[in-house]
């Protein structure tokens, strides 16, 4: 700890020396809350009996150890959750319901109850609950769910999605906080269909009827996508579609990072939207060719993120969440390596000087701008890093893979 304080201390007077307060900054990190993604953990399979993943998304990898019951999610999560620094919401998709025996129902009937294990843990944790309808993996989900031309299906999934809002609703109220509910679907096709415009007619017809009722203790997002596994071609819900939604029935936009044509970028979106929106949900993922959904990674892209939303100070506007299923290694590795990058990123984006750098460009002096820009890639941020992980108890740099490997020999090896 002594050279990780004396570390800090040369990093913080570096820091002064550009007018940032180091302190100031891991106080203002304590406040922001990053909803971590269960579904890392079991491959996106929830534990309604799934064998395999349908509805436009795939996990790829076989890597032993995957979760296969709620108590061993619930287990590795815990574990995955020691390594993580500040404050923390975990984020659950309605297939993760618990059934006693003999009382499993479908999902148009799910209520809190069939959460109640996943609620006592988190208020264990002292962490919140988020939520998400899943449209996927189901006898009824087919190209179209939610906007499907049959009404007894559309009915279907109507009724799942309020049911939905009535967990997410509920997990409000039992945390003191708004818990925020995503909704995505993969509704869409392969080809491109002679008539696009009925299912998104539909969509809106039956998005608009799950919204009527009000709910205080939950916000709701809509979530688009360029194209999904059987829906190259056409999405009901893409980005265009979710952006008039939102902007006019007062929901939030889910920004997903891998949800978009590779040459386009999340960070380069969020505040081209946050004059038109109540607010953003972020998906933090790190897509590669398409949406596959890797680790995150503390690249350029995910600095740049959370750099537009200091700037901006758009904190109590955007709602940051994280997305990735990698089933090609060691899922808790994959959980920490990406939750610690996004939590690096948020400290990074907070330590940059935003009101020297809008001086500059205020000024038209956009030279001193860039030497500033230039200058901070090399400070002293993972002094700051460590020092923060230390003082919060949680490990400092690379201290967590020996447990994480010894909890991989004594746990996860173990399931077959």
């Amino acid at each position: 700890m002594a050279d990780i304080n004396k570390a800090y201390e040369l990093a913080k007077e570096a820091y002064a020396a550009i007018g940032v307060d180091t302190e100031a900054v891991m106080a203002q990190l304590d406040k922001i809350n990053v909803s971590i993604h269960c579904w890392q953990g079991d491959d996106v399979l929830g534990f309604e009996g799934a064998s395999e993943l349908t509805g436009g998304i795939q996990t790829t990898g076989n890597y032993p150890g995957r979760a296969r019951t709620a108590d061993e999610l619930r287990k590795d999560t815990s574990k995955m959750l020691t390594y993580i620094p500040g404050p923390k919401t975990l984020s659950l998709h309605a297939n993760y319901a618990e059934f006693a025996a003999g009382k499993k129902v479908d999902r148009d009937a799910i209520t809190v109850e069939h959460f109640q294990n996943w609620i006592d843990w988190a208020k264990g944790e002292k962490i919140g609950l988020d939520f998400n309808s899943t449209s996927f993996s189901h006898p009824l989900s087919g190209e179209y769910s939610i906007s499907n031309r049959d009404e007894k299906i559309r009915r279907f999934w109507i009724e799942h999605t309020k049911r939905s809002r009535e967990i997410s609703d509920a997990f409000g109220k039992e945390f003191g906080r708004q818990a925020v509910m995503n909704f995505w679907v993969h509704d869409g096709d392969k080809e491109v269909p002679i008539d696009t415009l009925a299912p998104r007619a539909r969509l809106v017809e039956a998005l608009d009827e799950v919204m009527a009722e009000k709910m205080d203790n939950h916000l709701v997002a809509v979530e688009s996508k360029v194209f999904g596994i059987g829906a190259e071609s056409y999405t009901v819900g893409s980005h265009e579609f979710y952006m008039g939604y939102s902007a006019t029935r007062g929901t939030l936009l889910c920004l997903d990072a891998g949800h978009f044509h590779p040459t386009e970028v999340v960070s380069a979106k969020i505040t081209a939207c946050l004059p038109f929106v109540k607010g953003i949900l972020l998906h933090v993922s790190r897509p590669v060719r398409w949406d596959s959904d890797h680790v995150v990674k503390f690249d350029d892209e995910t600095k740049q993120i959370f750099k537009e939303i200091a700037r901006n100070n758009a904190w109590e506007k955007v709602f940051i969440g994280t997305d990735w299923f990698d089933a090609s290694i060691n899922r808790i590795f994959a959980w920490t390596i990406g939750v610690r990058n996004v939590k690096k990123a948020i400290l990074n984006a907070l330590l940059e000087p935003t009101d020297t750098l809008k001086a500059f460009e205020n000024s038209d002096d956009n030279s001193s701008r860039l030497a500033y820009q230039e200058e901070l890639n090399t400070m002293p941020l993972g002094a700051v890093w460590d020092y923060y992980c230390a003082t919060r108890n949680v490990p400092v740099g690379m201290e967590w893979m020996a447990d994480a490997k010894a909890y991989e020999a004594e746990v996860l090896s173990k399931r077959i």
